[in-house]
Formats: C-alpha cells, structure tokens, sequence
C-alpha cells in the first residue's frame, strides 16, 4: 500500500520537551553535555575515539556471547552481521527498548528502523568500515508493571506473570498463552504467536520477534544478562563499590542542567547498582547508615549487610550476581559494543544528559546522542477524512480550537462577532452618562449599571447566535473531534498507545515504507499518509 511522507518540525507537533526541540535547535545551553553533535561528517572523529579505546578481547567477547545466544539460529543476515563484529573496521549503531509484549507502543518500532535506516547512511558515507544496527533488549528491567500490556484496536491486552520482581527477560512464559495470545484477533501474522509459543522466557521471545520483524535487514538482538558478559563489568563494579564515582558524576551534571533551565530525567542514587539476590530479585545497594564500610542489600523485608571487601570479593568472583541501574546501564552498553551512537526518545536524550561526566569518571567513549524518528501514521480512510473536512495532514497537529475554525470557514460556516455592535452600545451609554452627569449626578451609577446589563445581553445574544452557527455545521465537528482523538489518542501521539500491528495487519508493507521514508539525521517529524 503506497505512502506518501511529509514532515515538520518537531517543535511544531506541540509534542515534545523544551530540551528536545532546544537540542534539535542546537541551542548553545546544552552544548556541554553532549559530545558530538548527529551529523555524518562527525562520525569520522567518533570512530577514531571508539576505536582506540575498544579492545579486540571486548570484540571476541562480544562476538562469541552472540553466537552463543542465537545458537545456530539467527537469520542469515543477523549472523554476518555477527561475523562483521568480529572485524576491528566494524561498529554498532543501538537503540534499547524494555521486552514490551508484542513490541508494545510503536514507537518501539521506530527506534529500530531509525538505527537499521543510519547504519545504511553511515556505510554510504564510510565504505571502509561496517555498522551493525543493535537491539539492546532491557532484560535486566524488573518493572513488570511497564511492559505486561498493550493496546490494539481499542483493547487492551495484558499477561500476569508469576514470580515478578526479578529481571524481567528470565520470566517464563507461563499463561502468556491462555491469558493473551489465544485472545488475539486471528489477523495477528503468526510470527507474532510463534516467538512466544516456541520460547522459553520473555527475553528469548522478544528477541524472536525482532528476528521476524527486522531480521532480514540485519538487526542484531543483545541480551546482557549473560555471565560471560558480565565480566567486562568487573573494573566498573570495583570503582563504584569503591569510590561511588557516578552518583558524584551525575549530581554536578544536574546542578549545570538545573542552571541551565532543565529538569533532570532520572534520579540518581550513592551507588547506581542493583544485586541479583539467590531468589532471583533485582534489589538496590544502599550505604548502611550505621557506616561506609557496610553495605546493606535490601531483600524485600529483610536486609543482608556485607562489607566493601565482600563486595569487591563478589564483584570479581561473580559479577554476575550486580546490575546496573539506569545510570550505569549506559556505560555497561558502551563497555560491551564497539557503538558509535545511541538512538531514545526524548525521555532518554534528557537522561543521556546526565551522563557525560559519568563516562568520563569511568574512562569509556560518550557515543552520539540522537532522538529517534518519530511519526504519524495516517490510513486511507482516515486521510479521505481530513479532505473532506479541508484539511492537510499536517494541519491536524494544530489545537482543536484553531482547527474548529479552519472547518467552519471551509463549510462556510458565518463568523459571529457583535463587537462593533458592542463598541456602539458603549458609545451611546457614555453619551446618556455625559448627560446625567450633567444634568443629575447621582444617576451616574444607575446609567452604568444599566450600560452594564446591556453589554452582558449583547454577550449572550452573541454566545447564541455562535451555537446556532455551530449547529448547523455539527456533525463535521463531531467527526473532526473524532478523527482528531483517532490519531491522537487522549490527545498524546499515536506512536505512544498504537501497537505496530494496529497498521501491519492491513499494510504488510509497513516497515519497508518506513525505511524509505525515515532520514534519522534530519530531525524531522514524519506524516505517513496512505494514498
């Protein structure tokens, strides 16, 4: 099904944070906390750094977790993009997301394209050097809550797992069938069914479904949750315990971003790791108050308390057992992958921000920081809508009022104004007070009172003929309300409630016309519209 795509400005959408658009503005304020700007020509200076400080023991390493995870079972192109990592001349372009069911919101969808379509521009630009784009799954999330549910076609679909609370990639898929996919509409493609039938955790099956999905342009999946991974940890995990460095890092970085007229994204906390306790709960590490010698490892209702030397004892001997929080995770990222650029949405560009000083405290490259595409999806059906109703497809994204008016005009609807009517009303109550004053001051009052009651009559009187006007056009406002919450849903973008089946199911073709249509540097909103 044949698209057509325009865009605008993100920062006439109306939907995105100051620090985005002011970064996309480039805006002198944030400068310091980013270190290249997303351009192809600074790619060749971003390359260098990366590759003077990644290791060829950090390529194997990264190179043999990945053949171990697909075993034998990645699509063809996934597994030569796997044996590119292997060569010093390639390097990864990431995008991370949390295992939201079925993908969950489309913007999911979007990062993926956005880093598969750079990977493409920057290979044109660099022929000499490969890039791979990467799915960094969130396996070690244990926010269940977040991503147990998705919308489609005005539904919600939801799974209860058991055993929450740990990181969500190890959950097994227990009543995942009963509870949702047996209850999907049988349009859904059985891709999406089988990644979830035929695995045996949420990791496992996100990560099948991004292999029928992007697999054959490559995408290459990471789960980090791995032992053999862990180990790059180990000098990251020995400084924090000792020093505490990233908390000191970020808290500086917020007070400048405060300074600057920004919000800081995310919080910050004395030591940013999480512990992977026996029963397998993903709980913080905290100072214990009774010393900084002792750390305490709160387990639900109980507390375990271990020394800095146990610690750095744990965290050479089992690095597996720690997790980086969402401070950490970043630098843990950049340790493992010969990256380049990280694409986010808008909430992770701000937390990005945050973390400049943290990779330099940890002496790991600061990637490129790039917003996402994003965009409007907008059917056949709906876009003979907007015609019929006057309207272009960028206009939609204008307030309601404004575009209230617009129609009303288009269907010729009068514009109802007594204000010269007003203004006359006025002037011949000033002329009857300049008589009273003149004649009988004390009936001032009474002539402005009355003068008063007359103007409110007027207000009203044009309130009514305003409705009257209304009606007669209603039911091209009742649709235009209509449209306007179809594609923006509780007034917010599509792209952040709309799960990616809700236009695959009738346009296969989707992806693909995003591909072609998304230009992850130009920074722009994209409008897809069928024809």
């Amino acid at each position: 099904m044949p698209t057509r795509c325009t865009t605008l400005p993100y920062a006439e959408t109306g939907a995105f944070s100051g620090l985005l658009t002011d970064y996309i503005a480039q805006k002198p304020a944030l400068a310091p906390f980013y270190n290249r700007w997303p351009a192809l020509e600074n790619f060749a200076a971003q390359i260098e750094e990366k590759k003077a400080a990644y290791t060829p023991e950090a390529r194997q390493r990264l190179v043999t977790a990945l053949r171990e995870q697909y075993d034998g079972n990645a699509p063809a192109a996934v597994a030569a993009n796997i044996e590119l990592l292997a060569q010093e001349t390639t390097f990864t372009v990431t995008t991370g997301h949390q295992l939201n069911l079925l993908t969950g919101p489309l913007y999911f969808i979007y990062k993926i394209v956005s880093a598969i379509k750079l990977s493409r521009e920057l290979k044109a630009k660099y022929p000499q050097y490969d890039f791979v784009p990467v799915y960094w799954m969130a396996t070690e999330d244990h926010d269940f809550a977040e991503i147990n549910h998705f919308s489609l076609f005005g539904k919600t679909y939801a799974w209860d797992a058991a055993g929450t609370g740990g990181p969500v990639g190890r959950l097994a898929l227990d009543g995942i069938d009963e509870q949702l996919l047996s209850q999907l509409p049988p349009e859904v493609p059985t891709a999406f069914h089988e990644a979830y039938s035929t695995s045996i955790n949420l990791a496992e099956a996100t990560r099948k479904l991004a292999d029928a999905l992007f697999g054959e342009f490559g995408l290459v999946t990471l789960d980090a949750d791995r032992p053999a991974l862990k180990q790059a940890l180990v000098p990251l995990l020995t400084k924090e315990i000792q020093e505490q460095v990233s908390n000191a890092a970020v808290q500086a970085t917020n007070a400048q971003l405060t300074a600057a007229g920004y919000k800081p994204q995310v919080y910050s906390r004395p030591i940013n790791l999480f512990f992977i306790t026996d029963e397998g709960k993903r709980e913080r590490l905290e100072p214990d108050a009774n010393g900084a010698d002792c750390v305490e490892v709160t387990i639900r209702n109980t507390a375990k308390c271990h020394s800095q030397a146990e610690l750095l004892e744990l965290a050479q001997t089992h690095p597996e057992q720690f997790s980086p929080n969402v401070v950490l995770r970043p630098v843990y990222q950049e340790i493992l992958l010969p990256n380049l650029v990280y694409i986010g949405g808008g909430a992770e560009v701000a937390y990005w921000f945050q973390l400049k000083d943290v990779f330099a405290a940890f002496g790991v490259p600061y990637p490129i920081v790039l917003p996402r595409n994003s965009a409007e999806y907008i059917s056949r059906v709906n876009a003979g809508k907007l015609k019929k109703l006057g309207l272009t497809s960028l206009e939609v994204f204008r307030p309601m009022p404004e575009l209230k008016k617009q129609v009303g005009a288009t269907l010729g609807q009068e514009e109802i104004s007594l204000k010269e009517q007003q203004q006359a009303l006025a002037a011949a109550f000033q002329q009857v007070q300049d008589v009273a004053q003149r004649l009988d001051p004390t009936l001032v009052k009474t002539v402005a009172a009355e003068a008063q009651k007359a103007a409110a009559g007027l207000a009203g009187l044009e309130k009514r003929l305003s409705k009257a006007a209304e009606t007669k056009h209603e039911t091209a406002y009742t649709q235009l309300a209509a449209l306007k919450e179809k594609l923006f849903p509780g007034g917010g973008l599509q792209e952040r409630s709309e799960n990616v089946l809700s236009i695959l199911i009738n346009n296969p073709g989707f992806i693909e016309q995003l591909l072609e249509a998304f230009e992850p540097l130009a920074l722009e909103f994209a409008v897809l519209e069928e024809e």
